[in-house]
């Protein structure tokens, strides 16, 4: 009976974060429809920032106005927090797709583990085992085959797509590290909340406030915006938190691997980006090289435990 129901709570999980990787894929498409229709990069973040915190604001102060609270000393955490973790994320993920295709962008967005894995290594001292070393290696690999340096002149490379792209993995990397001072302190819709709030406000501060508002954007283009703002951040990030509750957090990232397949697939049946075997050849070596630094991470929590029961037996 137990055995039935964890199954049921298991395939539940997997279903939300499926779920969120397809929405997280066509949103990467969607926001490179836009930037072809006139839309900048600038205006896509403020317009995706505001109309997030202003929707999840709305359903915490009829849902669950509590979780509003925080604590003062942390306001200055949520401050850089949301700024460096949340805004600049978003700003180099949505301009990495602006200029290169939208697999690639969010390929080179899924480097953020191996640049946590690298973190680790100098500042937290832990040791480089083989599969570490593997993965960091798969990765590098494959994001050099992905932005196609194998046969252009890197001089001729669209350079800023491509660092701007690696950037984006550097800034989730710092999202995911310092993530989990708030995770531990507050419920995970406190932190998205504050980190988009004040997301927002900078963005709203040094870009014009507002101003992405005020362009006559069509009925199309709004739909997109829309879908961006709430089903592209909001609905993915809920279902993923859901499904992290049934599955194991690194269950759910392996499976969130689906988000640039996805990506890949949509932008090429409508955005007709096509990606060389080369190309995807290297993809499938970023993927393998999540995967295995997933596993391995997995493996290591487990170990202390396993070696425990053998001392017992």
């Amino acid at each position: 009976m137990q055995n039935a129901k964890a199954d049921k709570l298991s395939r539940r999980g997997y279903t939300f974060v499926i779920l969120a990787a397809l929405l997280w894929g066509v949103s990467g498409s969607s926001a490179k429809f836009l930037f072809n229709s006139g839309v900048t990069p600038f205006q896509l973040v403020q317009l995706r920032l505001t109309i997030a915190v202003g929707v999840l604001l709305g359903w915490l102060l009829l849902r669950s106005p509590a979780r509003l609270k925080i604590d003062r000393k942390d306001i200055l955490y949520f401050a850089l927090f949301g700024t460096v973790g949340m805004g600049l994320c978003q700003f180099t993920y949505l301009f990495a797709i602006s200029r290169i295709h939208v697999a690639a962008a969010i390929l080179l967005q899924y480097l953020a583990p191996s640049f946590i894995a690298l973190y680790a290594l100098v500042f937290a001292r832990e040791r480089l085992s083989w599969p570490t070393l593997v993965a960091l290696l798969g990765a590098t690999s494959g994001c050099y085959l992905v932005v196609g340096a194998y046969t252009l002149d890197l001089l001729t490379m669209n350079l800023a797509g491509i660092v701007s792209g690696i950037l984006s993995a550097v800034t989730f990397a710092w999202y995911s590290i310092h993530g989990e001072y708030g995770m531990r302190r507050y419920n995970p819709w406190t932190v998205l909340f504050y980190a988009l709030l004040f997301a927002g406000i900078v963005w709203n501060i040094f870009y014009p406030p507002l101003e992405a508002f005020r362009h006559n954007y069509g009925l199309l283009e709004w739909g997109w915006i829309l879908y961006i703002g709430v089903c592209g951040t909001l609905l993915p990030f809920g279902l993923y938190l859901q499904g992290v509750n049934y599955i194991r957090a690194t269950r759910a990232s392996i499976t969130a691997t689906l988000e640039p397949i996805t990506a890949g697939i949509v932008s090429y049946l409508f955005l007709n980006e096509i990606m060389g075997p080369l190309q995807i050849f290297g993809g499938v070596l970023v993927i393998g090289s999540i995967i295995l630094l997933q596993v391995k991470q997995e493996y290591d929590a487990k170990a202390p435990a396993l070696m425990r029961q053998e001392d017992k037996g």
